[in-house]
């Protein structure tokens, strides 16, 4: 193969940037590239994204060229933009920095005492890395197919490639020097150096003429100010867990991002990097000990952020007119609900529920105390209600999510662990599941099988939205604005209608009152259900698809896309609905007094209320909480009740009131001793404390008195046991 000469390629670089055009509509040329140059050349932009595909469509050849060897072609396309740039200033740039200032009065004093013929030293030239104000970076062809982490083998050194993955950790930006000013003591010349590696050695002689002649030996002093610093953020991206072979454990790859395209990725988002491949140089002793092994690391060029299913980028267009009415048809609340998992039979108003979880409520902030607006529901049913289906489907709804489950997850894996840095070697936080679901949610399944002491760690969470942590010298606290989905089984591994909802649920009550939901989904044997339940099982094993049904459900793209939408909105709660949600909550309290046997409500159930019924405004897109809203809100908190006592009058027979009264007035007899007679007063007084009317008791006693149970003496005062 013949040597390519670069000089032709570097022309090549410069007539394509100069010359390539897209039309738009109206036949006109746009020349994208030129535009982009113009802004450079006022310091209105900073990154000069060259598009491979454009490139291909110009020179074929050149891609090929550039995806080979792409850290020499990056040079070469700032050198050309490095020297376009003075033909495209149309004006003078006004705002200066230290740097520009700096090279400025370099200049003027150079240009005042030296000799014109003079040739400086190519040390003391200013180093092209220093003049620029500008980075190129690659987007690679649409022909490159991503990598997987374990892909990028040796091969690939040296070239452009894409790789698939979870960001697990982002370091903090850091300058990071790029070239180096050093002043001299004795002449006062000025050196520069460029830095190309991680590590440096710094000069120390004065290599300038006048103190090489002179033998002065200047010593050399690094100038901070005048040194050129680039953005540094060091990210380690992690394979998905469906593409790691039988056996293995996932594989993680560092890469190094500078400029602009740091904070781009945040830890816990799915992204595709495409960059170099590069091996990592280091120098005097961490080489002797490395041996011939070489780290290598990628070398960022563009970082898009995906979905976490599909192949695509996380869409950030809005909807058009035809997707929005499509979704807001009517009946829409139902036909969202629907689309959640379409695939499980059932559940409707469980659907709903997870549906305004996805939306949420909005946050209330009066003068610094802080009102959630995240929701939290529980899941607990009998095994075998797909419990962790509609949480692992909404783990891949959710824009941003964490699966985790009870015994594989400590407190400290929820909350965050305090890590040693392998880089400065100093302590960290390193952030667990409930931070990574930041804005997000947070699905734990198997929540009952948690140890007590990790389970608390969960406490704050749900109700602060912060993680308070004070661990080796670290005191902080971080966000953790993350709803909380929880599944688990009763106490029984059933639910056992004869005990108590609180023997059957055994969670602690602080744990409980912060769910805003609590559904339990009990198993029932109902020949019809049964039935329907088990052809929609066996046709979704055949087809692979759910049933049709009356409506097309909703794809999860255009689905994330609405709830984003959604989420904007910041409905408020008019006036005359608070006196109407206060006169329920109080009728709900009262009813809980009464009824021994209902799971705990506090003033947290009212806020439970208020979020749903924001989420429900949210979700239809106005401004303004109706009564609808808080209606639907109280009938999913009923509901969420209901499949718990749903199970009292199947299991006992209802009795008739005249029963009920017998059984009272046996009571009282046999708590009287031997004489089986009860004074009538005392008897009535006790059956109408029970709810009964004094007719009833009257039609009791009657109705007793013909089956010859019982004699009433004349004056009708007591009551005879035959």
């Amino acid at each position: 193969m013949a040597p390519k000469d670069y000089t032709a390629e570097k022309e090549k670089c410069k007539r394509f940037l100069q010359e390539f055009y897209s039309e738009d509509d109206s036949g006109k040329k746009v020349f994208k590239y030129g535009a982009q140059l113009v802004s450079l050349a006022h310091r209105e932009q900073v990154a000069l994204v060259v598009d491979l595909d454009d490139v291909a469509e110009e020179d074929p050849e050149l891609v090929e060229s550039v995806c080979e060897n792409t850290k020499r072609y990056t040079g070469l396309f700032a050198d050309a933009v490095h020297d376009l740039l003075p033909e495209y200033r149309e004006r003078e740039v006004v705002a200066k920095d230290a740097l520009d200032v700096y090279i400025e009065h370099r200049l003027m004093m150079e240009a005042r005492g030296r000799d014109p013929a003079d040739t400086r030293d190519f040390r003391n030239q200013y180093p092209s890395e220093l003049m620029r104000r500008f980075e190129v970076y690659f987007r690679p062809p649409s022909t490159l197919k991503p990598k997987v982490v374990r892909d990028v083998k040796a091969d690939s050194i040296g070239k452009l490639v894409t790789v698939r993955g979870i960001v697990t950790r982002a370091t903090e930006v850091k300058p990071m020097m790029a070239v180096a000013t050093y002043t001299c003591d004795q002449c006062g010349a000025e050196t520069y150096q460029p830095i190309a590696s991680p590590s440096f050695m710094p000069l120390i002689m004065c290599p300038s003429q006048e103190c090489v002649t002179n033998k002065s030996g200047g010593r050399l002093y690094l100038q901070t100010r005048g040194s050129k610093f680039v953005k540094f953020q060091e990210l380690r991206i992690q394979e998905h867990s469906d593409q790691v072979p039988v056996g293995n454990i996932p594989r993680s790859m560092t890469v190094y991002v500078r400029g602009e395209n740091t904070r781009v990725a945040q830890p816990g988002d799915h992204v595709a990097v495409s960059g170099v491949f590069l091996p990592l140089l280091r120098s005097g002793f961490r080489q002797a000990v490395q041996g011939l092994l070489s780290e290598t690391y990628l070398e960022a060029h563009s970082i898009t952020l995906m979905n976490k299913t599909e192949d695509d980028e996380l869409g950030i267009e809005d909807l058009s007119e035809e997707e929005l009415r499509q979704i807001t048809e009517e009946d829409f609340y139902e036909k969202l609900a629907g689309s959640i998992a379409p695939e499980i039979y059932g559940h409707e108003d469980v659907k709903k529920a997870l549906l305004l979880l996805l939306v949420g409520g909005v946050e209330q902030a009066p003068r610094g105390m802080k009102i959630r607006g995240n929701i939290n529901i529980c899941l607990m049913g009998d095994p075998g209600v797909a419990k962790s289906q509609l949480l692992s489907y909404i783990d891949r709804l959710a824009p941003r999510s964490q699966y985790t489950t009870g015994r594989g997850s400590s407190g400290v894996g929820l909350t965050a662990a305090v890590m040693r840095d392998p880089v400065t070697g100093e302590m960290t936080l390193e952030g667990g599941a409930l931070v990574l679901a930041d804005l997000g949610v947070c699905c734990i399944d198997e929540f009952d099988k948690m140890a007590d002491a990790d389970r608390t760690a969960i406490h704050e969470v749900m109700e602060q939205q912060t993680i308070s942590i004070a661990k080796a010298g670290i005191m902080t606290s971080l966000n953790a604005r993350c709803s909380i989905l929880a599944a688990a089984n009763p106490a029984y591994g059933r639910y056992n209608p004869r005990k108590s909802i609180e023997q059957n649920i055994q969670l602690p009550a602080a744990l409980l009152s912060r769910f805003d939901l609590l559904w339990l989904i009990q198993d029932k044997p109902d020949t019809d259900n049964d039935l329907r339940l088990a052809q929609h099982i066996t046709y979704v094993h055949q087809h692979s698809k759910q049933p049709p049904t009356h409506f097309t459900p909703i794809d999860m793209k255009l689905m994330r896309r609405y709830l984003t939408k959604c989420k904007k909105r910041q409905p408020v709660v008019p006036e005359p609905l608070a006196d109407y949600i206060t006169a329920a909550y109080v009728e709900m309290r009262k009813e809980a007094r009464v009824s021994k046997d209902t799971t705990f409500t506090s003033a947290r159930t009212l806020l439970s209320i208020l979020r749903l019924s924001t989420a429900l405004a949210r979700l239809r897109m106005v401004d303004v909480v109706e009564k609808e809203d808080v209606n639907e809100a109280m009938r999913l908190m009923e509901m969420s009740k209901d499949s718990l006592q749903a199970d009292k009058s199947n299991t006992t027979r209802t009795q008739r009131p005249a029963d009920v009264i017998f059984s009272l007035v046996r009571e009282l007899a046999g708590e009287s001793g031997k004489v089986k007679a009860v004074r009538m007063a005392e008897a009535e007084q006790k059956c109408v404390s029970r709810g009964f009317t004094p007719a009833q008791f009257q039609a009791a006693l009657d109705e007793y008195e013909e089956l010859n149970v019982w004699q009433i003496n004349q004056g009708r005062t007591r009551i005879t046991f035959i």
